[in-house]
C-alpha cells in the first residue's frame, strides 16, 4: 500500500517541479478553447436528443404543450395511483390545477421519514443537457428543496423544450450558479451490486418522469457546437 502511495506521490511533485512555490491555481489562466458541445442542431434536434437520452437511462418521457400539462399531470400522478404529491411553493398553480391528489407543502421542518410518505412530486428545472440526457435542479421557485426530489419515489419533471434545453455541459454550467445547491440527474436512481444486478431508488426516485413543455420560442433556433 505504501508502494503505491509513494509512486503517486511522486508522480505529482515531478509534475509540480518547475511550478513556482508561491503560485497560486488562480494566477495562471486555464486554457479553456476545448470543444463546447459535438456539431450543431436546431432546438428542435437539441430536444430529440435530450429525449432520446433520457430514455435510454430509462426516464419515461412525455410532450406536451402549455395548455395539455394540467390534464397531463393528473392523468400520470392518477396512473402512479398517488393519493398524496409535493409542490414546491414556486410552481406555477395552473400547472397542478387538475390534479386530485392532496397537495404537500415543501417546508423545512419536513422530516425524511414524512417526505417518504408521499407518493409523488412534481418540479420544474434549472437546465437539460442533451447530449447527455441530464436534468439539473438549483432549488429555484418552481423545484424547491433538493430532498424532496431524492426521498419521494415517484418524481415528475417538467423541462421547458427549447428554452431550457442546452446542448452540452459547459453550456449547462455557463447557466448556473455554482453556489446554489445543484442536483444532477440522469435518470432514475440506479446502482449496481457486487455483481452488477442493476438496483432503482436506493439514493432517490425509483421512477423519474420527464415532461417536455413545449413553448412558443421559434424551434429552428441554432444550438451552437462551438469549435
Amino acid at each position: 500500500m505504501s508502494d503505491g502511495r509513494d509512486r503517486v506521490l511522486a508522480r505529482v511533485r515531478r509534475a509540480l517541479a518547475d511550478v513556482p512555490r508561491g503560485e497560486r491555481p488562480g494566477d495562471v489562466p486555464v486554457d479553456r478553447s476545448y470543444r463546447r458541445a459535438h456539431g450543431e442542431r436546431t432546438a428542435e434536434e437539441a430536444v430529440a436528443l435530450l429525449a432520446a437520452n433520457l430514455a435510454e437511462y430509462r426516464s419515461v418521457v412525455h410532450r406536451t404543450a402549455e395548455d395539455g400539462l394540467p390534464g397531463l399531470l393528473r392523468t400520470l400522478l392518477a396512473r402512479r395511483g398517488a393519493v398524496s404529491v409535493l409542490v414546491p411553493a414556486g410552481l406555477p398553480a395552473h400547472w397542478t390545477a387538475a390534479v386530485d391528489a392532496r397537495r404537500v407543502d415543501d417546508l423545512a421542518a419536513s422530516t425524511a421519514r414524512e417526505l417518504d410518505a408521499v407518493d409523488s412530486v412534481v418540479t420544474g428545472c434549472a437546465v437539460a443537457v442533451a447530449e447527455t440526457g441530464t436534468l439539473v435542479l438549483d432549488g429555484g421557485p418552481a423545484q424547491g428543496r433538493r430532498r424532496i426530489t431524492l426521498v419521494p419515489d415517484h418524481h415528475v419533471c417538467v423541462v421547458r423544450v427549447p428554452d431550457q434545453v442546452v446542448a452540452s455541459v459547459p453550456e449547462a454550467l455557463e447557466r448556473l450558479d455554482p453556489r446554489r445547491p445543484l442536483t444532477w440527474i440522469s435518470g432514475p436512481s440506479a446502482t449496481s451490486d457486487i455483481e452488477l444486478e442493476r438496483v432503482e431508488g436506493v439514493h432517490g426516485p425509483r421512477t423519474l418522469e420527464v415532461v417536455l413543455l413545449e413553448t412558443s420560442r421559434t424551434p429552428d433556433a441554432l444550438i451552437d457546437g462551438g469549435g
